[in-house]
């Protein structure tokens, strides 16, 4: 029976990848790489240092840096990407999570936020979505980043629930990896093709229905 919901942030939510990737494109080229606009979809879903390796392996630079000024790099990108989400608003929430993010509470779903974003809290505040989520993965507080599924066993944990008995929402590949190595049924948001591990998947998040999901997801338990 389903009792829970968790959701990725990024790119489910809410778009702030379009954030993410403009304070990584001033970053790299600030140490000379060039980062093309389709370079975003290789970071979704990452933490920051793991973002921050990839870039780095790109421009061939990754032996370039300490651990130390890496470290000052990620933070650098950090404070660029906070200044430009503190002017989110509501109107930043994507097309119907507003009102599936409702529906669930009306049902007396829980629900819980597994983002390896650092900022969330901030975002969610931004979004006015704070009061909405039952439970919040602290990144910090994480060993190991998606695919592997620490942090959507870690949400289900915080819920108090089975891994039977939630759904889980991602818009990249390795979140829905890490979803599905948890055991958990995998909602993705994007194309087909790339979300292809998922359960149950969908173009866009205007296309989510709540109940039609509940129905595929009863229907496999």
């Amino acid at each position: 029976m389903l009792k829970g919901l968790i959701f990725d942030l990024d790119g489910v939510i809410t778009d702030s990848a379009v954030y993410h990737l403009k304070a990584w494109q001033d970053l790299a080229r600030g140490i000379g790489i060039e980062l093309p606009e389709e370079f975003g979809d290789k970071l979704r879903g990452l933490s920051r240092m793991d973002s921050l390796e990839i870039i780095l392996e790109y421009g061939h630079k990754e032996n370039d840096y300490s651990q130390e000024e890496k470290e000052a790099l990620a933070a650098k990108k950090n404070a660029a990407y906070v200044n430009a989400v503190k002017n989110m608003t509501r109107a930043d929430i994507l097309p119907k999570m507003d009102d599936l993010l409702k529906q669930a509470k009306a049902q007396g779903l829980k629900l819980a936020l597994a983002s390896a974003s650092k900022n969330a809290p901030l975002i969610l505040k931004q979004l006015g979505l704070t009061d909405m989520f039952d439970a919040r993965v602290d990144p910090a507080t994480l060993k190991h980043g998606k695919p592997d599924p620490e942090i959507y066993i870690r949400a289900q944990e915080l819920l108090g629930l089975e891994k039977n008995e939630v759904i889980s929402f991602e818009d990249a590949p390795a979140g829905v990896a890490a979803i599905k190595a948890a055991g958990q049924f995998a909602v993705g948001i994007g194309d087909p093709i790339v979300l292809k591990g998922a359960d149950y998947i969908v173009g866009s998040t205007s296309a989510l229905d709540l109940t039609e999901i509940e129905k595929v997801f009863e229907a496999g338990n």
